[in-house]
């Protein structure tokens, strides 16, 4: 089913990029902007990659057009699995929940030209991935594409008010560097940055890992949060908690250019909340989640699942300090209650 499934989205693809084509004067798709600063002239030859900065510019283009195609609201049959057929990890779960929760007429989106990040992947690399910055409805967004057995948008993230990017480290032909999982040189290794940011929004200054995450809105203030709709629901007669979790959601590294990173990473945050008098204690079911639970209120519990992406910023080890969320986006994806 789902090699069928490509198959179509594939076929969608191939229409939409000779549409674009025809529309343009045989024009290519946008390409990446070049360093600010390139560090080197680019090498006379240049060794074969998983990926060039220009096969990366075609994946973009045809990811994001495509999905465009299948956010318009038609009689086209299964647009909500070729639309997810176009995902992983996180971006999964977004794509589901933003079709279902409006009736097959997603928001659709506007993208601008990228600004590739594209990591020197070898020709045998078996999960190569690639990042870009590009603006989504008019605010800057941070994305990240990755393979499988086919290219997928795995990330988005939109910048928060007053950040940027950092600057990332560059080869010589404008190739970024992609940091292990377990790096050690940053102050966070990759395969931590997210259960350390659940602690720190579930925990929050008074947790194991306090200050290891600057305090913010999508960080200590969470748990604030979560601490005072525990304690109104315990006066109110219900049982409320909170848990955010990476799950196995995939995460992604970039080497910034003062030795620090750039950490892209997903978290599911699960909300419960349960009737501890009373049977006509009702738990009332919020408007966000009517399109998943038809009742207006639910007798005994009501879970909520919601799944974020985020990008921080991670500083080198040789000049320690608190990781910092940049980059945030996420919805309610799941909601169930009796």
């Amino acid at each position: 089913m789902r090699v069928y499934g490509r198959r179509k989205v594939l076929a969608l693809a191939a229409g939409v990029l000779a549409a674009a084509t025809a529309c343009t004067g045989n024009a290519p798709p946008p390409t990446s902007k070049a360093p600010a600063t390139p560090s080197a002239s680019p090498s006379p030859t240049a060794p074969a990659v998983a990926i060039t900065q220009a096969e990366a510019a075609q994946e973009f283009f045809k990811i994001t057009v495509t999905d465009d195609r299948l956010r318009v609201k038609s009689p086209l049959q299964g647009r909500l699995a070729m639309a997810v057929d176009q995902t992983m990890g996180g971006q999964t779960e977004l794509t589901k929940a933003a079709f279902l929760s409006t009736g097959n007429a997603p928001l659709r989106h506007k993208w601008g030209t990228p600004t590739l990040f594209v990591p020197r992947w070898a020709p045998n690399e078996p999960a190569p991935w690639f990042s870009a910055v590009a603006t989504r409805d008019g605010s800057p967004a941070l994305l990240t594409f990755a393979k499988s057995d086919g290219w997928r948008l795995s990330s988005v993230a939109l910048l928060l008010p007053g950040q940027q990017l950092p600057e990332f480290q560059r080869d010589a032909d404008g190739y970024v560097t992609a940091l292990a999982s377990d790096d050690k040189s940053i102050t966070i290794s990759p395969q931590f940055m997210g259960p350390v940011h659940a602690s720190v929004a579930e925990t929050g200054s008074a947790g194991v890992t306090a200050g290891l995450v600057a305090a913010g809105p999508y960080t200590t203030d969470v748990a604030e949060q979560i601490a005072s709709l525990r304690e109104k629901a315990k006066n109110d007669g219900f049982s409320y908690d909170s848990i955010f979790s990476p799950d196995s959601f995939p995460v992604y590294a970039l080497r910034t250019k003062d030795g620090g990173a750039l950490i892209q990473y997903s978290l599911s945050r699960t909300t419960s909340t349960t009737t501890k008098t009373a049977e006509d204690d009702y738990i009332p079911v919020p408007e966000s989640a009517r399109w998943a639970i038809s009742t207006p209120v639910l007798r005994r519990t009501l879970r909520l699942i919601e799944t974020h992406q985020y990008a921080s910023v991670v500083p080198s080890l040789k000049a320690p300090a608190p990781a910092a969320v940049i980059a945030h986006d996420g919805a309610l994806t799941r909601a169930s209650g009796q």
